[in-house]
């Protein structure tokens, strides 16, 4: 990698961390009295998206061994987060979904996210919010190159 590559790559982590540190100091978490990890919030946050994976459906949509996220799974089991639920056709899948409370909690929090991250966007200009929107597709190809990246050299 040559060096403006090298920059870049700084750059582009640097910033993506000011902008997770600064949404999670001004919304809080969904759990501040039990903080969850990062990694217990993703997938709360993939389970809010999409109610009713397994495990294995779950493993594969965060990009992670499928025994990390059975571990998630079982902390959040004994936090109340999650509740594994049979499924209909194949009784030996369990099913993963948000226990009521926790959904009711991360609605709340991720509605709080989505207003503070809007004020703060509509403070700036409108050539700014412009470039910030024509971004982000190449922002998604980079987190899927990454994410490919990542399951390759997961086999090392």
């Amino acid at each position: 990698m040559d060096e403006f590559g090298a920059d870049l790559a700084d750059d582009v982590l640097e910033t993506l961390g000011q902008l997770r540190r600064g949404t999670r100091k001004a919304s809080g978490r969904p759990f501040a009295e039990r903080p969850l990890g990062g990694a217990q919030i993703e997938l709360v946050r993939l389970l809010r998206r999409n109610p009713g994976l397994s495990v294995a459906e779950a493993a594969g949509r965060l990009g992670v061994a499928a025994n990390t996220v059975s571990t998630l799974v079982r902390q959040l089991v004994d936090e109340g987060v999650i509740e594994r639920v049979a499924d209909e056709s194949d009784r030996r899948v369990a099913r993963l979904v948000l226990s009521d409370e926790a959904r009711a909690r991360v609605e709340v929090w991720r509605d709080r996210r989505s207003v503070i991250v809007g004020q703060a966007l509509s403070s700036l200009t409108e050539e700014d919010r412009a470039s910030i929107e024509a971004a982000l597709p190449a922002l998604s190809r980079l987190a899927s190159a990454l994410a490919a990246a990542g399951s390759e050299g997961e086999g090392q």
